[in-house]
């Protein structure tokens, strides 16, 4: 058997940056203003850090293949850890409806056309189906897909940052990026935008995963997570930045503000747009088919461990988790189906918002669990650990898990009455519940047959 090349720090981070950099969401967390650059970097300190290396840790530590699961049913027991799996697995479908939505958006944008709702829901279809079928065969963990959405993704960002110092030194700011200006604003629209900072920095567990491959795991797994969220960070408000020298922020759009931008900055008939739009529809399905095992193969393991349905069990021949897939294809055709349905004029942010919300609240006990593990289960060994005092390790628990908290409510709840407030969060709240509800049924009905074995 050859020898497996031992995976580098530059791997490690590039991963880092291919996995958890998601353009689509810059739209979004640009729509906050200059004051987002506040937000970044005091979520850098007080969320990512210590997100990043409890991850570590935990990833590390407890390298099973059911990774979030895994850690929160050791620490809290299976029912929990079922939740957990089941709001980590939701999120992906509800997100994939997203996606077929704002790939509709991008055609319209890029080509100058108006779809009917009909062929709109068509090629929605299509693009979930493509996505379902591809994610059923190993070619969904090819790194071709990743290394081309990777260049993709590095292209969008820098792109649209350049041209936007550019339209700032020749042409001048469509917003005040002044020292005032970049300070924070609680009104509605920008505490309800900060989740999306929060979803950016999400994923970068997948980096503990190549601890086995790594020469020295302890040293270069955090420096991995800390580079790679430094540099995300700057990806994002790069692009964020070309995207507030082109258009006010009051007219960004959470969902084609990004292609919006490069058309102000370049012009409509410009192939500039035509090849940055191809690119971009190309790293909407990338970033599904690249996360589609990861969050399928947990919805999986938790149930062989009988905390979540029987039909995540299933796998087809290549050992691919196709019960939990097709779960996912038809979850997401649903919703889709149902969207023109729906009471709110920004379809993409109504179902990214609430896939942001099912992520953001699997994260949540992930934080009490590492410190519970640390308690119950002292003996095992740490090939990372965090460091720092008991008040230290307190604070790194305890500070994310209620910024998380937090955000979501901002994200969920109305916090001014205004109409238009409430018809952009009114179904995101029912969403989240149904999804609440239906996932305690699930688990429930998974606990009972685990308690009559």
């Amino acid at each position: 058997m050859e020898n497996k090349k031992k995976f580098r720090l530059f791997d490690a981070v590039l991963m880092a940056v291919v996995v958890v950099l998601v353009v689509e969401s810059a739209a979004p967390a640009a729509a906050i203003g200059p004051s987002q650059f506040f937000w970044w970097i005091l979520l850098l300190l007080l969320f990512f850090l210590p997100y990043g290396l409890i991850s570590a840790e935990l990833g590390t530590t407890y390298d099973d293949e059911g990774g979030i699961y895994d850690w929160i049913r050791k620490a809290f027991g299976g029912k929990w850890g079922g939740r957990a799996a089941w709001l980590y697995w939701i999120n992906f479908p509800i997100w994939m409806a997203s996606l077929a939505v704002l790939f509709n958006e991008v055609i319209e944008q890029i080509f100058k056309v108006k779809i009917n709702s009909i062929l709109a829901v068509v090629i929605e279809l299509i693009f979930i189906a493509v996505v379902t079928a591809v994610c059923c065969y190993p070619v969904a963990d090819s790194k071709w897909i990743l290394n081309i959405a990777a260049i993709a993704k590095v292209v969008i960002m820098l792109s649209v940052g350049i041209l936007g110092v550019y339209h700032a030194v020749t042409v001048g700011m469509a917003n005040d990026f002044s020292g005032t200006a970049m300070l924070p604003k609680f009104d509605v629209k920008s505490l309800g935008y900060i989740s999306v900072i929060l979803f950016n920095f999400l994923g970068f567990e997948v980096v503990t995963t190549m601890a086995k491959d790594m020469e020295n795991p302890k040293k270069q797994i955090p420096q991995a997570i800390i580079w790679g969220g430094i540099l995300i960070a700057i990806f994002y408000l790069f692009a964020a930045f070309g995207m507030g020298a082109a258009i006010p922020v009051a007219k960004i759009s959470t969902s084609g503000g990004l292609i919006d931008s490069l058309i102000l900055l370049v012009g409509q008939n410009n192939w500039f747009v035509f090849i940055i739009g191809i690119l971009f529809m190309y790293t909407l399905l990338a970033n599904l088919i690249s996360w589609s095992a990861g969050v399928n193969y947990v919805a999986l393991y938790a149930a062989k461990n009988n905390d979540l349905p029987g039909i995540f069990k299933k796998v087809n021949k290549k050992e691919m988790p196709i019960g939990a897939t097709f779960l996912n294809g038809i979850i997401a055709a649903v919703l889709v189906v149902i969207a023109p349905m729906i009471p709110n004029e920004n379809i993409f942010w109504a179902f990214f918002s609430l896939n942001v919300v099912a992520l953001l609240l699997s994260y949540v006990l992930m934080f009490p669990a590492f410190l519970k593990l640390r308690k119950k289960d002292p003996d095992t060994e740490r090939p990372f650990k965090v460091p720092g005092n008991k008040l230290l390790i307190n604070l790194y628990t305890y500070v994310p898990m209620v910024l998380l908290l937090i955000t979501i409510f901002f994200t969920v709840v109305p916090l001014n009455g205004s109409h238009e407030e409430i018809s952009t969060k009114l179904p995101i709240i029912i969403g989240i519940i149904s999804t609440l509800v239906v996932g305690e049924i699930f688990i429930s009905k998974a606990e009972s047959k685990k308690e009559k074995k």
